[in-house]
Order: structure tokens, then C-alpha cells, then sequence
């Protein structure tokens, strides 16, 4: 009866040492820079979709031919606008999005 019972306890120590190791090296390691959690996945996909959104709703930009992508936070304008009131009205619609840490605004002035 002993013998189960010290099998038992030392069954559970293995088991609590390998769980402490386990944690310990995960959180130990840090992640890649190119590493991405699902969480900031859907985060910047909801920045793109609502900016996407506000610059259609927005009537002083003519956004049918500006593609926006997000990564982290940071949001980058690219396409065609017709002047150049169009490419500074479209980065600060998209600055005002919440979760926006910065705009690239790459976008082209189209000769009409």
C-alpha cells in the first residue's frame, strides 16, 4: 500500500516539474518580429475593413480606387486619388480609425 501511494506522489512532482519546465520555456522565448497572434490578425483586419468603410462614407474623398492593408497598427494607403485634397483627406480619415497607430499614405495623384 505504500508503494502505490508513493508511485502516486512521485507520478504527481513528475508531473507538476515537467508542467513548471513547459511554462518556463515558453514564456522564455520571445517570438519572431514576423510572428503574428491570431488576435492581432482580426485587429488589423477590422482597422482595414472600417477604414475601408469610413472612406467610403467619407463625401470629401473619392476612395473607389484607394486599397488600404493593415499590419500591427499601421495602415498603408495605396492607389489612385484625383488631387491631392483627396490623398490628404483619405490619411486622415483612416488616422481617426480606432487602433490606427500610423498611416503610409502611398497614394497617387491621378492626371485627369
Amino acid at each position: 500500500m505504500k508503494t502505490i501511494q508513493f508511485l502516486k506522489t512521485a507520478g504527481s512532482i513528475a508531473c507538476l516539474a515537467f508542467a513548471l519546465n513547459a511554462t518556463a520555456q515558453t514564456s522564455a522565448s520571445a517570438p519572431s518580429a514576423s510572428s503574428e497572434t491570431i488576435g492581432e490578425h482580426v485587429d488589423d483586419g477590422t482597422i482595414t475593413t472600417k477604414a475601408k468603410a469610413d472612406l467610403l462614407a467619407a463625401k470629401n474623398v473619392k476612395s473607389t480606387h484607394i486599397h488600404v492593408k493593415t499590419r500591427k497598427g499601421v495602415v498603408w494607403l495605396t492607389g489612385t486619388v484625383p488631387s491631392a485634397d483627396d490623398k490628404s483627406a483619405a490619411e486622415e480619415v483612416v488616422q481617426a480609425v480606432k487602433g490606427v497607430s500610423s498611416v503610409k499614405n502611398h497614394l497617387k495623384i491621378a492626371a485627369q
